[in-house]
């Protein structure tokens, strides 16, 4: 199971780069583990650190107002590159929630949902002035609800956003792949026992 998304008020950091592919997102050298967590700590490695490890202060998610953000106000075309699940597990895993831009690659996209993170597509004028909202820094909030499928920005301004229902119930209640199979397991379950009987030399 996933956490569930319902509504997020939070810290919106700015990231006014277009085509930030899944790369950038988490570099391929870290894409040896298959285990979720650990990730966070090299989200945007490449741009976060010098080469002896230490922070470069410029970078976004480096400033004291951005440490805690769990939105990511984006440039078009967001997740772009190759189809790596690394990506969205390593934004989950700093604390990313929810990710707004103008256009998704289509396989970060739906990546996004089978982990927990909500990607919203807006107009490109609803994405200037949230990201300009953004630049206020942890002052200026962020609210995203899920359900009403608005995003808020800090000023009281409301932006419509549309989803694939399907998706839009995913998140809602925090089903994963093996959440959805799980929600058939009774079905599953009289199938094989129906099966066992029909053919029990199988």
């Amino acid at each position: 199971m996933m956490d569930k998304f319902t509504t997020l008020t939070g810290i919106a950091a700015p990231m006014p780069l277009v085509n930030i592919d899944t790369d950038m997102i988490i570099p391929k050298q870290f894409l040896k583990t298959i285990k979720r967590s650990g990730l966070g700590k090299n989200l945007f490695d490449e741009m976060r650190y010098n080469d002896d490890g230490s922070e470069k202060p410029e970078f976004v998610l480096n400033q004291p107002a951005y440490r805690q953000a769990q939105i990511i106000v984006a440039g078009d075309n967001f997740g772009c590159g190759s189809s790596r699940e690394h990506a969205p597990w390593a934004l989950l895993d700093f604390g990313i929630r929810a990710v707004i831009s103008t256009s998704y690659a289509d396989i970060f996209y739906n990546n996004c949902f089978k982990n927990g993170i909500l990607p919203v597509v807006l107009p490109a004028e609803a994405v200037a002035k949230l990201m300009d909202d953004a630049r206020n820094g942890a002052n200026a909030r962020i609210t995203i609800d899920l359900q009403a499928q608005t995003v808020t920005g800090a000023d009281g301004q409301s932006y419509s956003f549309e989803i694939d229902p399907f998706k839009k119930e995913v998140l809602l209640n925090g089903l994963d792949d093996i959440g959805l199979t799980m929600q058939k397991a009774s079905a599953i379950a009289d199938f094989e026992k129906s099966a066992a009987q029909s053919r029990p030399w199988v």
